[in-house]
This record gives C-alpha cells, structure tokens and sequence, in this order.
C-alpha cells in the first residue's frame, strides 16, 4: 500500500479541522492524503424502519467523505486527495488504518479546557492501541494559528511557523519521538524546542532556601544530560535551528504552556500494555486534553 496521512472524518467541526490540518501535511510531506469515514452497522431495528433504513444511513455514510474530498480538492489543488467509507468499529479500522499510513490525524472537541477529558473515549483508544504515529487536532484550529503574527501582528499562513515543540524524556530518551520532532522542524522551516522538565528528588525542606539550593545544583546536570541526549541529532540536522530548554517542575505543565506558541507538540508513548490495557502515560494523557496546539503521539520501543 502506497505511503499516505489519513485521516478519520465523522462530519463533526473537530473532524474537519483535522481534515484540514491532514491536507496541510500531506503537502508539507508530498504524501497522498486518504480520507476515511468510519460508519458502525445500523442496528436492525433502525435498518427496518422506513423513516431511516439502512439504505439512508449508507447513502449518509458515502456522503461525508464524499464531499469532503471535493472540498479539500479545491482548496488544497496540489494534493491527491482520496476518500473511502468503511462500516465497522472505529477504533479498530481507524487502528488499522493506522498501521498502513505514515500517520493518522483525529480531530478532539477542544484541546486546551480545563474541566475535565475533551478527548473522547474512541480518540484515547486510538491513540493507546495505533502502532504508528497519531495527531490529534483541536476543534477551530486553522492554518495561521500554527504561524507568526505578520508585520502587522496578525497570524498568518504567509508568516513563517512557531516553532514545533518536543517533550524529551533524558531517563529513557528514545529516537523515534526525536527524530519525527526533527523532521516536523525542517518540513516547516522553523525552530525545534526541546523541553525537559524535571522534579529534583523529595525533600523534607520543600520550598525553604535549602530547597532552592538543590534544584539550582541539580539544574546543570540536568542541562548537560539534555545537551548529550540532543548533540547527535543536532549533528545529524545541522540546519535545525535547536533551543534546548531544561526546567525544574511539572512536565505536562511545561508543556501546555509551550504548546501556546508551538505550530505542533511532539511526545512520545511508550508501547507497552497492562493488565487494564495499552498505556498512555500521565504526561502524554495531560498534554493531549490541555494543549492548544495540534500533538502527535508518537510510539516508541
């Protein structure tokens, strides 16, 4: 199966942002864009109803993809552009669809609230089970919001991008998040912001003067672990423009508030399951309800 980034479209605003944010990556990769609606079977006392038979529910189905691709034809007329209509359980197509691109991109309700899971219960399987790297995209977000504000100080899609931000972990630093972080940073032109933030170990003093005295001892060795893991990657993308920023305090919300100036947030998911199922990871799983910017998920050995 050809190379594609595919995207999951149910007809909602969330879905077609991320249709939206596909087409632009598709074009920043060079990549056909597969859309794909996912339909579950009508249950059979809807299909005997004559008022919504399975004959309309199907004709609805084949209809969102349909004209989603036309649409994205016309505004995006150097993509091609596909669409497919599947009946089964979404999280097991959108899984396998997954398998098969070089990403997946899923919209959410609205990345960036407060009160409480915006992701969705299909969303967060997804992004646990999928094998491949998967963008998860804000309902409302649009072109310019992943740009510079133009001379003028309005965002603009002629502007040149914010930067892509990555979350390392420098205890178990693996090259698969970093490289796409990397490769993120040079299709778009722009600077890479690796972010590690770190918890100094229990004290009994917390918040004294002699608390602060120990994160400022630590916080060099913690830069200087951040700088061997990112030297060989700087050396391999010597046009990278790299700014490593090495903090003291809650990783999820270090990254949350990069994400305000980032054009895309890259952390990484370990693969592995328990007994409950796969795991996401309480950083990932914050970083994904809270950032307002689009994230990619991407798994790692």
């Amino acid at each position: 199966m050809p190379r594609t980034v595919t995207v999951g479209l149910d007809g909602s605003p969330e879905s077609r942002a991320a249709a939206e944010w596909a087409a632009r990556e598709a074009g920043l990769r060079g990549l056909p864009l597969r859309v794909l609606h996912v339909s579950e079977p009508a249950p059979h006392p809807m299909a005997r109803a004559p008022f919504l038979g399975a004959e309309t529910h199907q004709h609805w189905a084949e209809r969102v993809p349909r004209e989603s691709v036309v649409g994205i034809r016309l505004r995006h007329p150097g993509i091609e552009v596909s669409g497919e209509n599947v009946t089964g359980h979404p999280v097991d197509v959108l899984c396998g669809a997954a398998a098969a691109a070089d990403l997946l991109v899923l919209g959410t309700r609205g990345l960036g609230g407060t009160g409480g899971c915006v992701l969705g219960s299909v969303g967060m399987a997804v992004v646990a089970r999928a094998e491949r790297p998967v963008v998860l995209v804000r309902a409302g977000e649009q072109a310019a919001d992943e740009h510079e504000k133009d001379p003028a100080g309005v965002p603009s899609a002629a502007a040149p991008f914010r930067p892509v931000v990555l979350g390392l972990d420098t205890e178990n630093p693996d090259g698969t998040p970093i490289g796409f972080a990397f490769d993120a940073a040079v299709r778009r032109a722009t600077t890479l912001r690796v972010v590690r933030c770190w918890k100094p170990a229990p004290y009994h003093g917390y918040g004294t003067s002699a608390d602060a005295g120990r994160r400022a001892a630590t916080a060099p060795y913690e830069s200087a672990a951040l700088a061997e893991t990112v030297g060989p990657w700087r050396q391999k993308y010597p046009d990278v423009d790299v700014v490593e920023e090495s903090r003291c305090g809650s990783p999820a919300v270090c990254l949350v508030e990069a994400s305000r100036e980032a054009s895309l947030v890259v952390v990484g998911r370990q693969a592995r399951r328990s007994a409950f199922g796969a795991h996401i990871g309480h950083v990932t799983h914050a970083v994904l309800h809270h950032s307002t910017a689009p994230v990619a998920v991407v798994v790692h050995g």
